[in-house]
């Protein structure tokens, strides 16, 4: 169901979902992709199975909407996410004009094996899964599962990824790593147009903010996924006690109950507040927000435009934040 916001009068300006310039070329995109990791069926993830069919009809809910943009990765259940997409692409006779596709490319986590040959293989299997010939984005996915030194020796996976971008196949090619000093390591090497952090900006965990910063230094796009911090902050730790796909640090749970009761008290939905945290920050340009059901891209876009006071932002702005490992 539509949420209804309060009148607006007391409250600060709200984010904008006007389209952004994205990466060198000024891709015009939303500023929320949907996160489609949970589309591909990831029980160990996220504590929930998602049906082929509840996939497809998420699919086409977003294509449909203005929030056309979406984010996967050869990783998502080893593929499964993007043969879902591409499933639903066919059906359409493509990517629709407008829409934004950008995937991931990295280890092969059974065989734990992140040569180039491996790398290359799994990116034409995504081209293959998808049903397109190129992507507007890839990036160098899960960095933390092999060495800063292996991806950036010339010839090896970065080079391959350039090459890609040469050909017209990449459009933007960026990093996606977890520990934040690896991810600095990489913004700084000028190579790569955009960055993704993930579940460490949110209303807990606040650690990627010198990647963002950096990042947005050196006129690199940021972009920064899960905000919910994988569903503690959307669904509430009572429901949800799990923060960064497992489950969270009893710190964690107790800030998230405080967040929960101070957005109540403002009569705010608390999932409106940590999507609102990561987008109307300047260092942010687009917010990956993962979905499972149709009607997640209606009440998405509810979240952002719901009226928040700048007294609650004070008042969540005073309570503890920490680092993931």
């Amino acid at each position: 169901s539509r949420i209804s916001p309060p009148p607006a009068e007391s409250t600060d300006t709200m984010p904008s979902l006007e389209k952004i310039p994205f990466g060198p070329d000024r891709l015009m995109v939303p500023p929320i992709a949907i996160g489609c990791a949970e589309l591909g069926s990831m029980p160990d993830a996220f504590a929930y199975t998602v049906s082929e069919e509840d996939a497809l009809a998420t699919v086409r809910a977003f294509l449909a909407s203005p929030l056309n943009y979406i984010d996967t990765a050869a990783s998502y259940n080893d593929g499964e996410s993007e043969r879902r997409i591409g499933m639903v692409l066919r059906e359409l006779g493509g990517l629709p004009d407008g829409a934004i596709l950008q995937t991931k490319a990295g280890c092969d986590r059974i065989a734990k094996d992140y040569s180039r040959d491996t790398v290359q293989r799994r990116f034409e299997r995504s081209l293959s899964l998808l049903g397109v010939d190129k992507v507007h984005t890839c990036f160098l996915h899960d960095a933390e599962q092999t060495t800063f030194a292996h991806t950036m020796t010339k010839g090896s996976v970065v080079d391959l990824l350039l090459d890609y971008k040469r050909q017209g196949i990449i459009g933007n090619i960026g990093v996606a790593s977890g520990p934040v000093d690896l991810s600095l390591q990489y913004v700084e090497t000028g190579v790569f147009d955009c960055v993704i952090t993930h579940n460490r900006y949110t209303l807990l965990d606040r650690s990627a903010d010198p990647v963002q910063q950096e990042a947005k230094r050196r006129g690199m796009t940021v972009l920064n996924a899960a905000p919910y911090g994988s569903g503690i902050l959307a669904k509430g730790p009572d429901a949800y006690p799990r923060y960064s796909y497992r489950e969270a640090p009893a710190e964690f749970v107790a800030t998230a109950r405080r967040i929960q009761e101070l957005c109540a008290q403002y009569g705010v939905p608390m999932a409106a507040a940590a999507l609102q945290f990561s987008l109307r920050d300047p260092n942010v340009d687009v917010t990956i927000v993962g979905m499972s059901k149709p009607e997640r891209v209606q009440q998405t876009i509810d979240l952002a435009t719901y009226a928040i006071p700048e007294n609650l932002w004070a008042e969540l702005d005073t309570l503890p934040t920490y680092t993931l490992p």
